[in-house]
């Protein structure tokens, strides 16, 4: 059996005539929206239309579904749209416990949304646990969070879910596959916004849904993607498949360079925090070496003081480009309060630095340099 990262380098399963059905060792795109039939009526290929049957984005899917070890996939236009159909995927009323620190967007979504939802502290065992009720239908978890890189013990809380009767789903989108796997720490489902790492080269936008098993949810999640078509087109699952072929060592290298910051910076005058589970000062460093491999992400938040001291060290920064988003080949810096606005819960004072594949040492230097003009 092939190791993920033969599978990633080679562009998924070579045997795969779907993806390479002339032999070439790229595969390739096939972006017809609609497939003939015969004389008889019937399907030749078996497809009937692109919204669930590219080959293109077939072939990807089976990709991520093996990286993960989840018997499928599901890609989406988007992470939004991806993590929004599970939700949307459970009866209106149902009780979810989700994070207080996640991605924003989402945190604004599901206060708007047809669900129950209750908000903890997922970095507390105890805090989760509280939270949880008999009519609890879903746990979900982001680890690590954006952007104070909180970290969840994901066998505690799937242990927790479970006990419930509640699937536990994770944003793994920090971690990527390369890092954690969340479905072998107990997890029902993996979600990645796999605009970031998996693509890793800033010009995709797109979500994926892994499932360990199927169930109705899995079914009901395919039926909404199918009626309402947020699917992912042939060119943006090839860009993400050949993104995905420089996977792990690109989130290997980053991840080490965002190490090298962190120790760099641990105790610098001018920092009043780093925030990063690599550093055993880390309050979720014990889970996140338990369940995490290879390193500890690329993403790595500086806390400065105040706002104004934050927002002074980005506007010296000059190796680090100021861009929201991250997993890119370049490294970027960005005031994540500014960038949420006012419902924001980030720090005030906290940048967020996504480590791209810069030398370590320019990007040291950079923030260096930056902080002597503060």
């Amino acid at each position: 059996m092939r190791r993920p990262e033969t599978r990633v380098a080679q562009g998924g399963d070579h045997d795969d005539v779907t993806a390479t059905p002339f032999g070439g060792v790229v595969p390739v795109i096939a972006p017809s929206t609609t497939y003939q039939r015969g004389p008889d009526y019937q399907p030749v290929s078996g497809r009937v239309y692109t919204r669930d049957e590219n080959p293109t984005g077939v072939s990807t899917e089976r990709l991520l579904a093996k990286l993960e070890g989840g018997f499928a996939s599901m890609l989406f236009a988007s992470g939004m749209s991806a993590a929004t159909a599970l939700f949307r995927a459970l009866p209106p009323g149902s009780h979810v416990v989700a994070p207080k620190t996640m991605y924003f967007a989402l945190n604004g979504w599901l206060r708007r949304s047809h669900l129950d939802v209750t908000f903890c502290d997922m970095a507390d065992t105890g805090a989760l646990e509280a939270s949880l009720r008999a009519e609890t239908r879903l746990v979900w978890a982001e680890t690590p969070a954006n952007p104070t890189v909180d970290i969840t013990d994901l066998r505690a809380a799937a242990t927790l879910a479970h006990a419930r009767g509640a699937l536990l789903a994770v944003d793994s989108t920090v971690a990527t596959p390369v890092h954690t796997r969340p479905l072998e720490h107990g997890a029902d489902w993996v979600m990645h916004s796999a605009t970031k790492s998996l693509n890793g080269h800033c010009d995709v936008l797109a979500g994926v849904l892994v499932a360990r098993e199927p169930s109705d949810v899995w079914t009901r999640v395919a039926n909404l993607r199918h009626d309402e078509g947020p699917v992912l087109a042939p060119f943006e699952s090839w860009l993400l498949a050949r993104g995905l072929r420089t996977l792990f060592v690109r989130v290997e290298r980053a991840s080490a360079t965002a190490l090298t910051l962190a120790r760099h910076f641990e105790h610098h005058p001018k920092v009043r925090a780093v925030l990063y589970p690599g550093l055993p000062t880390h309050p979720g460093h014990g889970a996140a070496v338990r369940q995490m491999e290879r390193g500890f992400g690329s993403m790595i938040s500086l806390c400065f003081g105040d706002r104004d001291k934050a927002l002074k060290v980005l506007s010296h920064l000059e190796v680090f480009i100021r861009a929201t988003s991250l997993g890119g080949t370049e490294s970027l810096a960005e005031h994540r309060a500014t960038i949420e606005g006012e419902a924001s819960t980030a720090p005030e004072d906290l940048v967020r630095f996504s480590i791209g594949l810069e030398d370590p040492a320019d990007l040291v230097d950079d923030l260096e340099r930056a902080l002597l003009l503060v």
